[in-house]
């Protein structure tokens, strides 16, 4: 294995540097194809959100894959519209209606459409008709439970739903709170909520309740000091590997990768939705079953008693996560996601992958 450093640019445009993401995409892809020219790669693999990878590979005539690390983006007939939080419809009346609505609210993906195709356009590429142009008709890794994805047909024949691909940086074991009561354990976003609400709200909300609470602040220093009950820790940072699979229910703010681990671990999940995918990623457990969401206005220390207390007091939930831990045991992710990469790299080149 061989690394070559990423070019730098602005993602998102600033007031010092108005570029629009396109724009530095473009810009980026062509130190991008000068690495892959000179690793010679069968497969280029770049994840959704870079552009300038995606761009490179195509302009250079190499077979590319996308990794999506949550659930697809994008929705079917019958979808709610993503990452508002609703949940898939239980009747024809609610599908239909979501259809009805789609047109309207998600012009947001002709105008993504629009832009891909003109960063396309300078890189020498062909326009493309379909929305969602940057994850790859060749391969696309779905780097998800199935469970978590709503009722579709497949929507190209090179979709690969894996499993969750899980990672962490190695850390040992915390102490944990004494006793033997339920262990909650609160595992907030490291991007998201910097003044710690949903960790002030949950040590406030359990306070006193027969349970024992281990809650991180993730290597970010509290801005005023936290309130930390008889029966809760607060850490600097833990291994959600080594200690999720010792607990009864995870709070969290619904970050994909927190969630996955939580399910792998067999876990039922309090998911507070904050920002980005995280809504769409509460309502996927609350489909599922593996858990409760608690939209923002209800992350209070009242609500998140009351979604810990209801998790614990029916069994449902953490049946339901432990068959997605059983599921995961038998379906390596990362592996099933390699063997879809080479399979693709051993594929017959089309003869129209040439440079441009």
């Amino acid at each position: 294995m061989r690394f070559a450093a990423a070019p730098v640019y602005e993602v998102f445009p600033t007031r010092e540097k108005p570029l629009k993401p396109y724009v530095a995409a473009v810009r980026a892809s062509g130190s991008t194809r000068e690495v892959i020219r000179d690793c010679d790669p069968d497969v280029v693999v770049a994840d959704i959100i870079t552009s300038a990878a995606s761009l490179a590979a195509q302009a250079e005539g190499r077979r590319w894959a996308t990794l999506v690390p949550h659930v697809l983006p994008g929705g079917g007939s019958g979808f709610p519209i993503y990452s508002i939080g609703a949940l898939y419809p239980r009747t024809g009346v609610g599908r239909r209606f979501w259809d009805a609505v789609r047109p309207v609210v998600m012009r947001g993906e002709e105008q993504g459409r629009v832009e891909l195709n003109g960063a396309r356009e300078r890189v020498g590429l062909p326009p493309l008709s379909e929305v969602h142009g940057g994850i790859s008709r060749e391969l696309a890794i779905v780097g998800t439970f199935p469970q978590l994805e709503y009722p579709r047909p497949v929507p190209w024949p090179g979709m690969r739903v894996t499993g969750p691909l899980l990672w962490e940086q190695p850390f040992g074991d915390v102490e944990l709170p004494p006793g033997d009561a339920p262990l909650v354990l609160v595992a907030p976003s490291t991007s998201q909520d910097p003044e710690q609400r949903l960790v002030r709200a949950a040590l406030a909300g359990l306070a006193g309740e027969p349970v024992r609470v281990l809650a991180t602040t993730n290597r970010r220093a509290p801005a005023s000091p936290i309130p930390v009950p008889a029966n809760a820790r607060l850490v600097d940072w833990l291994s959600y590997a080594r200690t999720m699979p010792l607990c009864d229910a995870v709070v969290c703010h619904a970050g994909h990768g927190t969630v996955a681990r939580a399910l792998a671990s067999g876990v039922p999940v309090v998911a507070c939705g904050h920002a980005g995918d995280q809504a769409e990623n509460a309502a996927r457990v609350r489909w599922t079953g593996a858990g409760v969401s608690l939209p923002r206005r209800f992350q209070t220390p009242r609500g998140v008693r009351l979604a810990v207390g209801r998790l614990l007091r029916e069994p449902a939930y953490r049946r339901r996560a432990e068959e997605l831990r059983d599921w995961a045991a038998a379906n390596d992710g990362a592996a099933r996601a390699a063997d879809a990469v080479e399979e693709l790299a051993e594929r017959e080149k089309t003869p129209s992958a040439e440079p441009i």
